[in-house]
């Protein structure tokens, strides 16, 4: 157990971390989980279990607090559409671990680990890419690899920071956000507590023109404080958009009018395709964006409370 100080940060014009974010661990959880031996880690197979174990092993690594209902694992049942027999039901998992630093509030980190396996799940848009690997390097073994590094990073920094952390792998996200919308269901942790949550999803295709996307940043009146205090030419290319929707894992706790902000560099060339691969990680960029990540969410220790901009709902 890491020996724990409490700290609150202060960003005085340049951000320092006790630790780094390190680039060659990026790459190692980034081609482990995207190797065509994982065959696209979709929802149901053995591989998808396999991605789910080796999240399991990494937390337990960082002493992390089993949160799920068997050790680390919340399961749950998925439909899958689009396979040789329609609307099968699959087992899924969620991966869950926590960190306690004593708090009364904790912040939710997450990101999905699974893809399309073959192209026989959720939308392929390879032409003929039924029965081919999507490996899913960039969706979303890239927000796994954040998640992981930023897991790694606060369990590890002897320091005890003002909030704990809940840091979940949400399965079956392709087949529509299943494992985030069970958890919300079936909350391992009390909902109540949660300070707000960080979504990360496809963040290792770096678009220099449009910066990456940060969603959500309308869903808490707090957001614009946090913000102010972040000087973006000691950053990473940035842009903020006002919706907590998004087509990822943070809807399900926007719903539950929870604040989010999730992070995204958009779509791209590979995107549902087999040619999602390791070697097109930006890696650079992606440990960049983990560092604007950490900025903002240690500039978040200094608001006691966050409250959701109910106006931000359709």
């Amino acid at each position: 157990m890491k020996n724990r100080i409490l700290i609150f940060f202060l960003f005085l014009g340049i951000n320092i971390f006790s630790q780094e974010i390190e680039i060659n661990k990026l790459k190692k959880h980034v081609y482990f989980l995207a190797d065509d031996a994982m065959k696209g880690r979709g929802t149901g197979s053995k591989q998808n279990l396999k991605a789910a174990k080796y999240i399991a092993k990494e937390f337990k690594k960082y002493n992390l607090q089993t949160l799920g209902e068997n050790g680390y694992f919340q399961k749950f049942d998925a439909k899958v559409r689009k396979v040789i027999v329609p609307d099968s039901i699959r087992s899924a998992q969620n991966v869950i671990g926590f960190l306690d630093n004593k708090a009364v509030k904790t912040i939710v980190i997450g990101a999905h680990y699974d893809h399309l396996g073959e192209g026989k799940q959720g939308s392929s848009l390879a032409k003929d890419g039924y029965g081919i690997i999507h490996n899913g390097a960039d969706d979303n073994a890239s927000g796994i690899a954040g998640l992981l590094e930023l897991a790694r990073i606060y369990s590890q920094n002897n320091i005890q920071e003002p909030v704990n952390f809940l840091f979940i792998a949400f399965g079956a996200e392709e087949l529509g956000l299943v494992g985030s919308r069970y958890f919300i269901k079936n909350p391992t942790y009390d909902l109540n507590k949660i300070h707000w949550m960080l979504n990360m999803d496809m963040i290792g295709r770096f678009n220099k023109t449009a910066g990456v996307s940060i969603i959500g940043y309308g869903t808490s009146p707090e957001f614009e404080t946090i913000f102010k205090n972040i000087n973006p030419t000691q950053f990473i290319k940035f842009n903020k958009k006002h919706e907590g929707r998004g087509g990822s894992d943070q809807t399900s706790f926007y719903e539950k009018d929870i604040p989010v902000l999730f992070f995204h560099t958009d779509g791209h060339e590979d995107y549902h395709k087999p040619t999602d691969d390791a070697n097109k990680i930006d890696y650079t960029s992606l440990k960049e964006i983990l560092d604007l990540e950490r900025a903002i969410i240690e500039e978040s220790f200094k608001l006691d409370i966050m409250h959701f901009q109910n106006t931000d709902k359709k």
